[in-house]
């Protein structure tokens, strides 16, 4: 899988600027603010209808433009596919909410963002991914759901679904401040939470099960051996020899007196962990910093290898400034990683170990992309 073009016009810094990567990889490299992260904004706006930096897709709009668009030619093992994605802003936008995001696919105009789930995807690697292991339990359910969607596209239904009957049940229980609730509709929504809930827990944990075992082989080479990762699903509703849904209903039936005092659910896989431990330590609350960032690597790396096993070919990697992080030892493992990926990699100046892999190199400056 690798990207033929990107074009975007309006978008963030830039007014029009296309950019033709190599299919291996390429290195844009400027000043901090020169626009480097934009470009692959852009491209993980195409691969999951979404910004990995904003929920405001308006942010995305160049300074005073009413819109942008953006445009990526991919070419993939089943063939050359096409994402566009305009954005727009003002009076028009507001008159039809629906024209605020127009996505398409192959020409065709998609009804939902989860339609591009699948089409092109993507593994992204920031700074901040480096504290995923002692960052809060969101950002690692975020790492699980993100991975699921695009591994398996129809998991993005399936959370889609859970989130909306939680948002009905906390709708509800916010309304016990005011009036009393009616017990038949919290337990058509507990029901639905239930059976929505169960299929995501029930992905979760074959996901985890998948990547630990890859996890596990790449921190031992990343640690000559010397450590053992374990990475595991930590449900928030125990379902161990039991069926899921049942699991969840009765928890949820349990909790209502605390919920409706809290005015929030406060049980189900939205409350859902990873667990990481180095042999019997749960590096979370007792690693070391470097233990953490290298826990980290191994588990953001296996990423790259599950999705080359489950659909059959590379994603493309995005590298945003994360080699300056990464001591020789852990660029060269990251590098290695990315051995038969085309990957957008973007820095300050031009790296080592990227230098030595004989990188595509453009330079990001004024709001335009130079091939170097």
């Amino acid at each position: 899988m690798r990207i033929r073009k990107l074009v975007l016009n309006g978008f963030r810094s830039y007014d029009r600027v296309e950019l033709e990567p190599s299919e291996g990889l390429n290195l844009l490299y400027g000043a901090n603010a020169a626009g480097k992260t934009n470009v692959l904004e852009a491209v993980f706006l195409c691969a999951l209808g979404r910004s990995h930096r904003t929920s405001r897709d308006a942010e995305l709009i160049g300074h005073g433009l009413a819109g942008a668009y953006v445009g990526l030619e991919l070419e993939t093992k089943s063939g050359v596919r096409n994402i566009e994605i305009k954005l727009r802003t003002g009076d028009a936008a507001a008159r039809n909410p629906r024209d605020r995001k127009q996505i398409f696919i192959d020409r065709g105009r998609a009804d939902k963002a989860g339609e591009l789930i699948g089409v092109l995807n993507v593994v992204m690697f920031s700074p901040e991914d480096l504290a995923l292991v002692k960052a809060s339990p969101d950002v690692r359910r975020r790492f699980m759901d993100m991975e699921l969607c695009q591994l398996h596209p129809a998991y993005y239904r399936k959370a889609a679904m859970y989130n909306a009957a939680l948002r009905q049940r906390n709708a509800l229980i916010k309304e016990a401040f005011v009036n009393p609730i009616d017990p038949d509709i919290l337990d058509m929504w507990n029901a639905q939470i239930a059976k929505t809930g169960a299929e995501v827990m029930r992905s979760r944990r074959m996901f985890m099960d998948e990547l630990s075992t890859i996890a596990s082989d790449i921190h031992r080479r990343l640690t000559g051996g010397r450590e053992q990762l374990f990475a595991f699903y930590q449900p928030n509703v125990d379902f161990d020899g039991g069926d899921a849904e049942y699991a969840i209903y009765d928890a949820l039936e349990a909790s209502a007196e605390d919920d409706i005092r809290r005015g929030f659910t406060t049980r189900g896989p939205h409350r859902d962990d990873m667990g990481i431990k180095l042999g019997e330590t749960d590096v979370k609350v007792f690693g070391s910093q470097g233990q953490q960032r290298t826990a980290a690597l191994s588990l953001k790396l296996s990423e790259i290898a599950l999705m080359r096993e489950v659909t059959g070919e590379s994603p493309v990697l995005l590298l945003d400034d994360v080699l300056s992080e990464l001591d020789d030892d852990r660029q060269s493992a990251l590098m290695e990683s990315a051995f038969d990926c085309q990957c957008l990699l973007t820095a300050t100046g031009v790296e080592s170990a990227v230098a030595k892999k004989g990188a595509t190199v453009f330079e990001v400056k004024d709001g335009r992309i130079i091939r170097v």
